[in-house]
């Protein structure tokens, strides 16, 4: 769905200005004369772009702010306007800005974020309209900020436990180049009319290319990482990644883990906040994270249609842990869904945690001891012909 910008004034005559999403421009008036505001003029802008999305951490800090001052009393306009002054980062402040004139505009709050194009995922722009239709928005926003602090926690965790592997990685590869280019070079005379073994050889003529041809091998890095982003546009490509990492050893029980955590957290929050189970499972099915999985939700779907339990429908999911459809059928049984949800989150949560840990302690020792395979594979082949000349000479 396009978002336009617009120009309008409402029936005082003050002048009011927005972005808002609509089927199109003409659609856009109609929805703003029902409120009592003419358009004067009208825009259709791109705003999907994934630098304008905020960030899980940006997410839970506008949510618990928000959520701690509507729980205060003041108003939502006006809360805003805090967050706008507070806020340092232009990206940020506009976003805010735009939806702040969307609401003072008489726009709701749901519709405003809508228009705010990628900028809000749909996850929270339903629990705003749910919130907005309960009239718990302040507690629907505090919620939702306990939501997006977990997620971020787990995705800081994620990121802390691939720093250090990533680190090493890219150190290996400078330490490699380097001994290609500047070390290597200084063999080169005295290996020559020499009869050198194989691996010496081999390291040699890598050394060589290297040098030689630096801008052939530029242009095949940047060759293979065009195909490979090219390739990640696809979305069958992308199915079948996120449907091998769920067979990587040691990996998939972490990812598993995550995974289910995930639904389970947004599933939760859906559900306790009063959405029917069907709209629960579409918006948790969009914040997994993992294609492959998603993709089998389709069943899923069909069957809670039919009547058939979410217990026995998950079951079918090749990707969550065995334990999640256990405790959703408990869930069942006893009415309390939600909490059932929530435990099982906060559970996997901490799982995630220990074996992120675990993997950190397995990766840590393994990239060390590849980097000293690497480096030290390429010191041997040097030193071996070095070695038997020592010993024709001795």
């Amino acid at each position: 769905m396009p978002i336009y910008k617009y120009t309008a004034k409402d029936i005082l005559g003050k002048n009011l200005r927005g972005t808002l999403k609509a089927e199109s421009s003409s659609e856009l008036v109609t929805l703003l004369f029902d409120k009592q505001i003419f358009v004067t003029s009208v825009k259709e802008i791109n705003t999907v772009s994934v630098n304008n999305r905020l960030t899980t951490k940006e997410l839970a800090e506008f949510s618990r702010e928000m959520g701690t001052m509507l729980s205060a009393g003041i108003t939502l306009i006006r809360a805003l306007g805090i967050i706008i002054n507070r806020d340092s980062q232009p990206r940020l402040k506009k976003i805010f800005n735009d939806l702040f004139q969307s609401i003072k505009s008489g726009i709701s709050f749901s519709d405003s974020l809508k228009g705010q194009g990628a900028a809000f995922p749909e996850l929270f722009i339903s629990m705003i309209y749910a919130g907005e239709a309960s009239g718990n928005i302040d507690k629907t926003v505090l919620k939702m900020a306990g939501y997006y602090e977990k997620e971020s926690r787990l995705n800081a965790r994620i990121k802390s436990a691939m720093t250090y592997p990533t680190i090493l990685a890219i150190l290996t590869v400078f330490v490699v180049i380097s001994i290609f280019t500047f070390i290597m070079p200084n063999f080169f005379t005295m290996f020559e009319n020499m009869e050198l073994p194989l691996p010496t050889r081999i390291v040699l003529a890598i050394s060589n290319f290297t040098i030689n041809y630096w801008y052939l091998l530029l242009g095949l890095v940047l060759f293979f990482v065009t195909i490979f982003t090219v390739m990640m546009q696809r979305s069958t490509v992308r199915l079948f990644i996120d449907k091998t990492k769920l067979r990587l050893p040691k990996i998939k029980v972490l990812l598993r883990i995550i995974y289910t955590a995930r639904f389970a957290r947004t599933m939760s929050t859906l559900y306790s906040s009063g959405l029917p189970l069907v709209s629960a499972i579409i918006a948790g099915q969009g914040t997994i994270g993992n294609r492959y999985i998603a993709a089998q939700f389709s069943d899923i779907l069909n069957q809670v249609k039919s009547g058939i339990p979410l217990s026995k429908a998950i079951t079918a999911v090749d990707g969550f842990d065995n334990k999640l459809s256990s405790i959703i059928m408990i869930g069942e049984e006893t009415g309390q869904l939600g909490d059932m949800l929530n435990s099982v989150a906060d559970s996997f949560d901490y799982e995630s945690e220990i074996a992120t840990q675990r993997l950190v302690t397995i990766l840590e020792p393994l990239m060390i001891i590849s980097m000293a395979l690497i480096i030290g594979s390429i010191m041997i082949s040097v030193l071996l012909p070095i070695l038997k000349m020592y010993q024709n000479y001795s």
